[in-house]
């Protein structure tokens, strides 16, 4: 637990930094795991599953009341974005498991918009990371055609985005997924 709340505690620092408004979760009985939330843009999607539970979800929900949050079972996964994540604005990518379609069924029954999606046969692919970055248009990092080949030729039918295929394969021994491996925030640079 020490190297929780150190990695905790830095994280924390890093967005002082940067003069964001924090949130802390008081209540002992909430966890709520990044891996696990879904935001669309819209709407919050999260995932409950070992790291997550309903009463994150709602700590969630209390603090962006602008913003609808629905919960979806997650159990064959370690988290909700181990099989879907972002793939551009109003497109989910998704994975070809039972439980990444079980889930995507979920979103869309919960969900008032219909979202595009795009099914990648391998679920670890669909953890994507989307940019929309002013001057340069849609960006997708995704995982590299040496570790997905298939997954990739299915991002490759996105022509309107500038696709950066970035290697997983150490990382990912460890769980570890692209989404899980940063922080992307929305300011405008001070520099």
């Amino acid at each position: 637990m020490k190297s929780e709340n150190t990695k905790v505690e830095a994280m924390k620092r890093a967005l002082e930094s940067l003069s964001l408004n924090i949130v802390e979760m008081t209540d002992e009985q909430a966890t709520l795991d990044g891996g696990d939330v879904l935001f669309t843009g819209r709407e919050f999607f999260v995932g409950l599953s070992n790291r997550t539970n309903r009463r994150g979800a709602e700590i969630l929900a209390d603090t962006f009341k602008d913003y609808a949050v629905s919960t979806v079972p997650v159990s064959d996964s370690l988290h909700l974005k181990s099989f879907c994540s972002m793939a551009g604005p109003n497109l989910i990518a998704i994975g070809s498991s039972e439980a990444a379609q079980k889930a995507l069924k979920t979103m869309q029954q919960m969900s008032d918009h219909r979202y595009d999606k795009l099914t990648v046969p391998d679920d670890e692919a669909a953890n994507c990371i989307y940019l929309n970055i002013p001057g340069k248009g849609h960006i997708l990092l995704h995982r590299t055609p040496e570790e997905y080949p298939e997954s990739a030729k299915v991002f490759e039918k996105l022509k309107d985005h500038m696709l950066i295929p970035i290697a997983n394969t150490e990382l990912g021994k460890v769980d570890g997924a692209l989404t899980c491996c940063s922080v992307l925030i929305n300011k405008t640079s001070q520099l």
